[in-house]
């Protein structure tokens, strides 16, 4: 019998794409259904890559060991009693806690295990490598989605927790791509391959960094500053830019910060190492390749995982990547050979890239139920009452985002800066499609606007979104109600009911909120 003439299978709920969020939100939807009713959910979990690679996505076969963590000033931490990464959701605590994390250092491998066990838990059914052919609809809702096997697999509820939000589009749902919301749709932000190292030690790597810092730092090393020239592509004004980052403001070397189980690079010595060898200038949109200052998780084994080495892509680009199951160019695993010759001259044993890509950022869903943009979330999110948790991100855009400069310029705007990192309360609706009433969207392409995704694609921040998606489809389907129905405060009672639900210390910060609602409603216009 072939695919196209078995009979369909049936699901309760269906999730398309296995980053972290989708693959929580999923195991979310289960137990409270559970908790409820007390029978089980019947859950499949498919999606583009492999799961012989493991299941986790961009965190597990793209190898992205260093966690972005909610970031707290020491002001808020002590005005609220909290700990350093504030109170994440109660099912991320549990995903970190069962995969082994200290601080910040996911070993892939763990991660893996954990999800796998909490899929287990609640039956999910996993298949992997799988292409959407088309969606199957019943009014406005979706009904069932055919691979392009011939395969159809019918659900009541849908998540798309893919970084390009493939279903939705599949689903006639609206997405702009790349930072189309500021009118720049081929401008993104660029994919990393993470490559583990091995061989190589956080004593001789502080030892390497250091010698580098005392000879860029010289003026009177004429090779050293050869290795700058050659880096910065002979521009006077990075040439400056990159002397500057060997010191901080007091004028001490800026050496590396090491961790309990994560290192932070804060000057560019090394990127400039890796530059000067390479004879590539250290600028992202010339070069097409940036070693950045890295981030680097240390795992067991003597592993180290390097999220560091940057590839610049258009909006079609990044499309066709996260469509491809986000697998690697020739020429990205071209790059990898000059990586490991150069870690390899400081004495790594070996270098190993991740299987798939990181792909921060891949457009943003249209029609959802409640937008979110960066302004909403300087002004402190979802009201405290209606509230599912807290996060706190810088509005980081690494890599940039070209064309920005220029038309914010042309706008008669100077800045295109905003350093306050916003500490939001967490809500689901900017998750929830409008028109297509039992699909919610949980990753970087979710309704968020202008600034909002720079903050929107972290995994902590979605997985809380994802968790209050789960309960929202729990409640959903044993109340046969529309998932887009479902609203912040049901979600919220049912995790005070049961405990879980963490403290929320939303900021509205008004000043810097109004300035880049000026400069969102500018640009976005």
């Amino acid at each position: 019998m072939t695919a196209a003439t078995q009979p369909p299978r049936s699901y309760d709920v269906i999730c398309f794409g296995d980053e972290v969020p989708g693959v929580l939100a999923l195991v979310s939807a289960a137990r409270e259904y559970r908790r409820c009713t007390g029978k089980a959910l019947r859950t499949l979990l498919m999606f583009k890559g492999n799961s012989q690679e493991g299941v986790g996505g961009h965190l597990v076969r793209g190898g992205l060991a260093y966690l972005d963590r909610c970031s707290l000033s020491a002001e808020i931490r002590q005005a609220y009693g909290l700990p350093t990464f504030g109170a994440p959701s109660a099912i991320y605590q549990e995903f970190l806690q069962r995969a082994g994390v200290t601080q910040i250092g996911l070993d892939p491998r763990k991660a893996d295990a954990a999800l796998r066990a909490m899929l287990s838990e609640v039956g999910t059914d996993i298949i992997s490598r799988v292409q959407l052919q088309s969606v199957l609809r019943d009014g406005a809702k979706l009904k069932g989605i055919q691979l392009t096997t011939g395969s159809v697999f019918l659900g009541k509820q849908f998540i798309d927790s893919s970084v390009n939000a493939e279903l939705a589009q599949i689903a006639s749902v609206k997405k702009l791509q790349g930072f189309a919301t500021f009118g720049l749709p081929e401008s993104e932000l660029p994919v990393t391959l993470v490559f583990e190292s091995q061989g190589l030690t956080i004593q001789r790597l502080k030892e390497i960094e250091l010698n580098y810092l005392k000879r860029f730092t010289n003026p009177n090393d004429a090779e050293a500053q050869k290795y700058i020239t050659i880096a910065a592509g002979s521009d006077p004004a990075l040439i400056n830019q990159i002397r500057k980052s060997f010191v901080d403001e007091k004028g001490n070397l800026r050496t590396m910060y090491v961790g309990q189980d994560h290192v932070d690079i804060r000057s560019r010595a090394l990127s400039v190492t890796y530059h000067a060898f390479r004879g590539k200038k250290m600028f992202l949109a010339d070069s097409g390749v940036l070693m950045d200052q890295a981030n680097i998780a240390v795992l067991p084994g003597g592993r180290l995982s390097w999220n560091a080495l940057m590839f610049y892509v258009t909006g079609s680009q990044a499309e066709a990547l996260a469509r491809g199951a986000a697998k690697p160019t020739p020429a990205m695993l071209e790059e990898i050979g000059f990586v490991t010759k150069w870690l390899k001259s400081f004495g790594a044993t070996a270098v190993k890239p991740a299987s798939e890509l990181y792909i921060r950022h891949a457009g943003n869903v249209q029609g959802v139920v409640e937008p979110l943009s960066g302004a909403q979330m300087l002004l402190g999110g979802a009201p405290a009452t209606d509230a599912i948790a807290t996060f706190g991100y810088y509005l980081d855009v690494r890599g940039g985002i070209t064309g920005l400069g220029k038309k914010a310029s042309d706008k008669g705007m100077s800045s295109i800066s905003f350093h306050h990192p916003p500490l939001f309360n967490v809500g689901i609706r900017h998750a929830l499609i409008r028109s297509v009433p039992n699909l919610a969207v949980v990753s970087p392409a979710s309704g968020f606007d202008g600034y909002a995704c720079a903050a929107g694609r972290i995994v902590e921040f979605n997985t809380a979104v994802g968790h209050g998606v789960g309960i929202a489809v729990g409640i959903a389907l044993f109340s046969n109600r529309d998932l887009a129905s479902i609203t912040n405060g049901e979600v919220r009672q049912v995790l005070a009911t049961t405990g879980k639900l963490p403290r929320i210390y939303g900021q509205s910060y008004v000043l810097e909120a109004t300035r880049l609602q000026d400069f969102e409603s500018i640009m976005i216009a």
